[in-house]
């Protein structure tokens, strides 16, 4: 066998390697979309009936006055950035848009005279900040997919201390975060969410307080019921946008996935073509030469043995 041949069989295999390799990762992601999906539908309507609560206290009560709802207040000028990426490569573009959209974000807070302070989950987005000497100011990393609710409340708990701390070097205004919103699997967003101020909307977009909620008595009064419900909500969200992350995560490895199979595929059919051709070219030029050294002793009058 030929030189040539050789490395084109040498590539087969490494495509072939790659191909498997490929394909469990597809499958397991494709196992995986499922469950958490189902952890997605399980959170979002509790995370709904809180922001409705909320918003119904603060539209039919005048007494409601919280540091979450105030959104001109500037005490430190310090802004909360949550970041979601994964602890491990092979989801495409995962990880990538939700950075570029926190850098985005960072640098739209730093044009605002504001000062953002970054919270990274998932190794990806760690090591990204590391690399760059911008270490986050706390980051999680490898964390377990079942341990994410104790995460989210973990989460919660720091920024609820730090949004009402009065300590001016830890104290944070506003509070973002950046995740990835699951559609189906095959349509995941990358999504920012300001939590704090109060947003008081499900899907995170512009304030709708106009929409008019039933005319609720509160005891023992609406700002301690509100006082109530806060933490619930921002713990709620928090765990809500993780699970929508993962379940995102999950369906982008397993597209990703699927492209690069389709791909080492495609690398091995080419590599067959061009290995047949050089056997076909070597099969070609042995028959020449046998051709040749045939006429060329016949021309001399010599017969062969």
């Amino acid at each position: 066998m030929g030189a040539q041949q050789r490395e084109y069989k040498k590539r087969i295999g490494s495509a072939k390697g790659m191909k498997k390799i490929f394909q469990a990762q597809e499958m397991i992601a494709a196992a995986r979309i499922s469950k958490a999906h189902a952890r997605v539908q399980a959170t979002t309507p509790y995370a709904q009936a809180i922001t409705k609560a909320i918003a119904s206290v603060v539209q039919h009560s005048e007494e409601t006055n919280h540091p979450f709802l105030e959104v001109d207040r500037t005490f430190s000028n310090r802004v909360g950035v949550l970041l979601i990426t994964s602890d491990r490569g092979m989801a495409g573009s995962y990880s990538p848009s939700a950075i570029r959209e926190a850098e985005h974000l960072t640098n739209k807070l730093r044009d605002e005279g504001k000062e953002p302070i970054m919270y990274v989950v998932g190794r990806k987005g760690d090591s990204y900040y590391r690399f760059r000497n911008r270490p986050a100011e706390k980051s999680w990393i490898g964390v377990k997919e079942e341990d994410l609710p104790k995460l989210g409340r973990e989460i919660a708990s720091l920024f609820r201390e730090a949004l009402l701390t009065e300590e001016i070097e830890d104290h944070l205004d506003e509070l973002y975060v950046v995740g990835h919103r699951f559609t189906n699997r095959f349509r995941q967003d990358v999504n920012v969410v300001r939590l704090v101020p109060l947003q008081l909307s499900a899907e995170g977009a512009e304030s709708r307080l106009t929409k008019q909620y039933p005319l609720y008595e509160y005891t023992p009064s609406a700002d301690e019921v509100f006082e109530q419900l806060v933490p619930r909500y921002v713990e709620s969200r928090i765990i809500n946008i993780l699970l929508q992350s993962i379940a995102s995560e999950h369906a982008s490895r397993q597209k990703a996935m699927k492209t690069a199979t389709d791909n080492a595929e495609t690398q091995i059919q080419k590599f067959t073509r061009l290995a047949n051709s050089a056997r076909q070219a070597e099969i070609t030029q042995e028959i020449t030469e046998i051709v040749g050294g045939a006429d060329a002793l016949n021309a001399s009058g010599r017969k062969e043995r």
